[in-house]
């Protein structure tokens, strides 16, 4: 049951300047260069207009109005989003010490909710910058400081929920189990979430042992994407293994629906429904495992247990059938692995069943070499 990669897509923002921008002489420069930016993507017009809104700064009154300052940190983001490779030539503290700290500072003024579009266009150009870096340094392993951008981009759009996935991911990555289940919590409190996403928390939880967890995560999971195979495989998976077969049952007729060509599930149910006592369920589907896959051992060893319990629990010809058909499945399973002493001892039991001596005599000899006895 193989799992998925985690996408990892970037959001991108697109500048809209608001009814604010433009209302005055004053910025006029401003807001035509960004326009003329918008249309051609020649970012001499983000210099153009970096040299505006700086030339509108000049006395302490100009470097405390907060339109002005707004422009600034409008033109100073995009600057920080768009020329990502530096053509304008910043110094190297241009984001954290010009930018963020602007932004920073604006969005502790108690007027500034009158600038709440610019506002949020520098928050998400912001938050863009943090999201690159955070790629960067994924892309060369560097996973701490991956978490910090990550966490600095949540700080600046923290309605973006898929920040979280980042996080996680790069936490698992560091072997931060607990770190990546709390994140993947987070992101599993929304109801538009992906599948995988589901699925690497369903894998956090059980890789620290919480398999309680592991099946919340699936079975909300499943709620809203029922369809969804992969998450169906992973809580059969866990009920499997727990052998929690009552749990497992209700999910088997979707499970072999859309796993009709799989071995494996096929055996897995077959499985299930030989110990919810099911005979002809168990049989049907332990035989289409084997044909499925005819050298998947399991099947065929359990097959020949079927048959010996059936046979055990009949009378007459119908018992020395089954008696039969378990030494056929045994036999058959002994040859797929010569070496395995509960088969031959079942092998033995057959024999000693149908009171075949010859068979029962070549039986002792195998376990004898076995078991050195």
């Amino acid at each position: 049951m193989a799992g998925r990669k985690v996408i990892l897509p970037l959001f991108i923002f697109v500048f809209a300047a608001s009814a604010t921008f433009g209302q005055t002489e004053v910025f006029k420069n401003v807001v035509n260069n960004l326009a003329f930016y918008k249309q051609k993507k020649d970012v001499k017009y983000l210099a153009g207009a970096k040299k505006s809104v700086d030339s509108l700064i000049k006395t302490h009154a100009d470097s405390i109005d907060l339109a002005k300052n707004v422009y600034k940190a409008v033109v100073y983001s995009s600057i920080a989003y768009i020329d990502s490779t530096n053509k304008l030539k910043q110094p190297a503290t241009f984001f954290d010490q010009q930018v963020c700290k602007l932004y920073d500072k604006l969005a502790a003024n108690k007027r500034i909710y009158k600038y709440q579009p610019e506002m949020d266009f520098s928050r998400h150009c912001i938050a863009n910058v943090y999201l690159r870096q955070g790629f960067t340094f994924m892309h060369l392993s560097d996973y701490h400081n991956a978490i910090q951008s990550f966490q600095s981009a949540k700080k600046y759009s923290p309605e973006f929920k898929e920040l979280n996935a980042y996080i996680a991911y790069a936490n698992n990555r560091l072997g931060n189990t607990l770190d990546a289940a709390h994140y993947y919590t987070e992101l599993l409190k929304t109801d538009s979430t992906r599948g995988q996403y589901i699925e690497a928390a369903s894998n956090t939880y059980k890789a620290i042992g919480d398999t309680s967890k592991a099946l919340q995560v699936l079975q909300k999971g499943r709620k809203h994407l029922p369809g969804d195979n992969f998450l169906l495989l992973d809580e059969a998976n866990i009920y499997n293994n727990r052998k929690d077969y009552h749990a497992l049952a209700p999910l088997l007729p979707q499970l072999l629906d859309q796993n009709t060509n799989s071995a494996e599930v096929a055996f897995i149910a077959a499985n299930c429904y030989d110990h919810l006592n099911n005979f002809d369920k168990a049989e049907s589907l332990y035989l289409r495992s084997v044909e499925l896959n005819g050298s998947l051992y399991e099947p065929v060893y359990n097959l020949g247990i079927l048959y010996f319990r059936e046979g055990i629990a009949k009378h007459g010809d119908d018992a020395k059938n089954d008696i039969s058909r378990a030494g056929q499945w045994l036999e058959r399973a002994s040859d797929m692995a010569p070496n395995d002493v509960k088969c031959l001892q079942l092998l033995q039991m057959v024999y000693t069943r149908a009171g075949d001596q010859a068979q029962i005599d070549k039986i002792n000899s195998k376990l004898k070499l076995l078991t050195n006895q």
